[in-house]
């Protein structure tokens, strides 16, 4: 496997020059005056944050036409110059690798996907490394250096040690996954917590944009929810912070692979949904696509199944909007397939349970493929690569 093409270093990465280089990425273009105003900053701090960006390409100056004319010098906009740098992205599932290519601004250039027979880190590794190598080389037509690669999986992840301490669908514990991928891929490397990555996407470029808190929650294999609080996604002290799967609302309900009983992953998980279709209906039910079909038909009990799963959802999002008063909660993951099924039940548990004015907070369905969660873990290589100080390795 080849070294990245160019060596990348981000120019001088301090808070502010982070701050405003994130700012006009996620709202640009900007005038200096509006990105001051929205990363909180002096005018000063700004102009001293923008000099080294455009010296070094990463931002670039056009005209604002629609800005009125005033005497002295003409209003400038300041934008991210996508071209100057490329980074990957690979979504790990337990059956296949979701690859992209992104440009600086997480523009999408290409995806691939590969089948992913072998959930062994060594197979992983050998797979991912596989999907590296074809979207480097289409990166070799660009004078663009790739400057990071992000890996999203799923269950607990330690993104500062790039440790994956257990992913439940993989069935890994404590794999060092940013020292392999990186020794094998000869990028930087940061790995991170599917949702948490999605989050991040979602907070700079998607339905979280501009907002100061907001919650995603994922319906699926499994339930996960990424949170952004004052702006920043909150990972905890342990990396788990936002469990929402793992928030029991029947400690009578069923077992969950965590080892307790009624967690809302264990009731409206994709597993948990497809064993309790083939309980209840007496049918022979493999996976959910047979399950959502089964309730469409009208099977006697089916559509239950799925309400008392929109009931444990409904109940875990009201558990989050009690505790942290979000903006908004936005819904997704592949589990929506079946979301008319269950939206209803989702909508009145969480109007049940939400205490007051947590009540308002928006609820919206966001369907987002896989190659948006590849995204993701593109964004979080570019989010540690304009905050990691020069001379220090991601993972």
């Amino acid at each position: 496997m080849p070294s990245t093409p160019h060596a990348e270093t981000f120019p001088a990465p301090t808070p502010a020059v982070s701050q405003v280089f994130t700012t006009v990425l996620s709202h640009g273009p900007l005038t200096r005056l509006e990105a001051g105003r929205r990363a909180g900053l002096s005018p000063a701090a700004v102009t001293k944050a923008v000099r080294p960006l455009l010296a070094a390409g990463y931002l670039a100056e056009d005209a604002d036409e629609d800005a009125r004319p005033t005497p002295g010098r003409p209003a400038t906009l300041v934008r991210v110059n996508g071209e100057r740098a490329l980074f990957l992205g690979v979504k790990v599932t337990g059956t296949e690798l979701i690859a992209v290519l992104t440009d600086l601004c997480c523009r999408i250039r290409l995806d691939r996907r590969r089948p992913l027979p072998d959930r062994a880190p060594g197979a992983v590794l050998t797979s991912i490394a596989g999907l590296v190598q074809e979207l480097l080389a289409h990166a070799a037509e660009s004078d663009a250096p790739v400057a990071g690669l992000g890996i999203a999986v799923s269950g607990d992840v330690d993104r500062a040690e790039g440790v994956v301490r257990y992913s439940p669908f993989l069935d890994w514990r404590d794999v060092p996954l940013a020292e392999l991928a990186a020794t094998t891929t000869g990028l930087p490397v940061t790995v991170d917590n599917d949702v948490r990555a999605l989050t991040v996407a979602e907070q700079w470029f998607g339905a979280g944009a501009g907002l100061a808190g907001f919650a995603l929650v994922t319906v699926g294999a499994g339930i996960g929810c990424g949170l952004v609080v004052h702006g920043q996604v909150v990972a905890g002290a342990h990396g788990v912070a936002g469990e929402i799967g793992h928030v029991v609302v029947d400690p009578a309900g069923p077992e969950c692979h965590c080892g307790n009983r009624g967690c809302v992953e264990a009731i409206a998980g994709e597993s948990a949904i497809v064993a309790r279709m083939r309980e209840v209906t007496g049918r022979q039910v493999d996976d959910s696509a047979q399950a959502v079909a089964l309730a469409h038909e009208g099977v006697p009990g089916a559509r239950e199944v799925y309400a008392r799963a929109g009931e444990a959802i409904g109940r875990g999002i009201a558990t989050v909007a009690n505790l942290l008063g979000p903006e908004r909660v936005i819904i997704s993951g592949e589990g929506l397939a079946a979301y008319d099924l269950f939206a209803g039940r989702i909508r009145q548990a969480f109007t049940a349970a939400a205490f007051g004015s947590a009540a308002r907070c928006d609820v919206l369905t966001r369907p987002l493929p896989f190659e948006q969660w590849a995204r993701g873990a593109a964004a979080v290589a570019i989010q540690s690569f304009i905050t990691q100080p020069p001379g220090i390795g991601q993972g």
